[in-house]
């Protein structure tokens, strides 16, 4: 990336895990930071179905070669896995989420926002901060605005907790997205988006044991597939599930009508 002129300097490494390695760069006049994700042999961790199922793929063959994880088609696993949290962070900077703002992806290395603290330094994780009630308070009631505005976006975080968060000068931004599923297309979005919401609720709640009483996660996918839910949605947090009675025997005459009309196709194929 140096010698295409994408950076002009490494200046520290920032921190290493089992992904990625981040470091910071220079850019021109702009401090920049450089992820550089590791190979697959090199990473830990587990890439769970759950979080893969129904992303695209280019080709047959390729799906193929995953599923039976050829040495092709490990390359292809981890090149899916890598562009997952690129086309992430493109997805959810258009819409205003307060993640880092990608500038470019080049062979495994993905170039983005270095988010700072208030003195311009690299910024903390939630996990290695103490808030105050009110603190606690205002950064989950950000973050519940800010899952929202992703829900919105048709995308879900996946893992989102205090060690995905950093805590930056104006307030805190949501990072590590290669495990992002699509809303509408991943049968285990709702269970993730309700591990994600409960996850920030218990982190929150220890500095504010109030937060422990909201139910945010309920309610917010109760309004999206609802077709209901606006990026600048006002939650209560106190969302009860409603249950209707069942139509049985409206129930009861759709099955008859079903298998009425595959009785007719099998008539009509046997003339």
């Amino acid at each position: 990336m140096i010698e295409e002129g994408l950076i002009d300097s490494v200046v520290r490494q920032l921190m290493s895990g089992k992904e990625a390695a981040v470091y910071v760069v220079r850019c021109g006049e702009e401090t920049r930071c450089a992820k550089v994700y590791k190979q697959a042999t090199q990473r830990s961790f587990r890439q769970a179905v759950d979080y893969t199922e129904n992303r695209k793929v280019k080709n047959t063959r390729q799906a193929r070669a995953m599923a039976k994880g050829t040495r092709f088609g490990r390359e292809a696993t981890e090149a899916a896995w890598q562009s997952a949290e690129v086309d992430a962070l493109y997805r959810l900077a258009a819409a205003g989420v307060r993640v880092p703002r990608p500038f470019n992806f080049v062979d495994g290395v993905l170039l983005m926002e270095l988010v700072t603290d208030a003195d311009g330094d690299a910024a903390p994780r939630l996990n290695d901060v103490i808030f105050t009630p009110e603190q606690a308070r205002a950064h989950h009631q950000t973050l519940i605005k800010e899952v929202v505005r992703m829900l919105a976006a048709g995308v879900v975080h996946g893992d989102l907790s205090e060690f995905n968060v950093l805590l930056g000068a104006d307030g805190p931004m949501i990072i590590d997205l290669p495990q992002a599923v699509d809303a509408a297309g991943n049968n285990h979005a709702s269970r993730m988006l309700l591990r994600d919401v409960a996850n920030l609720r218990n982190f929150f709640g220890r500095f504010a044991p109030d937060l422990l009483d909201l139910n945010y996660g309920a309610e917010i996918w109760d309004r999206y597939v609802r077709g209901d839910l606006q990026p600048d949605a006002e939650l209560s947090g106190k969302f009860v599930q409603q249950f209707a009675a069942v139509d049985l025997v409206g129930v009861m005459r759709e099955v008859e009508d079903a298998l009425a009309e595959e009785k007719l196709r099998r008539q009509m194929q046997s003339v």
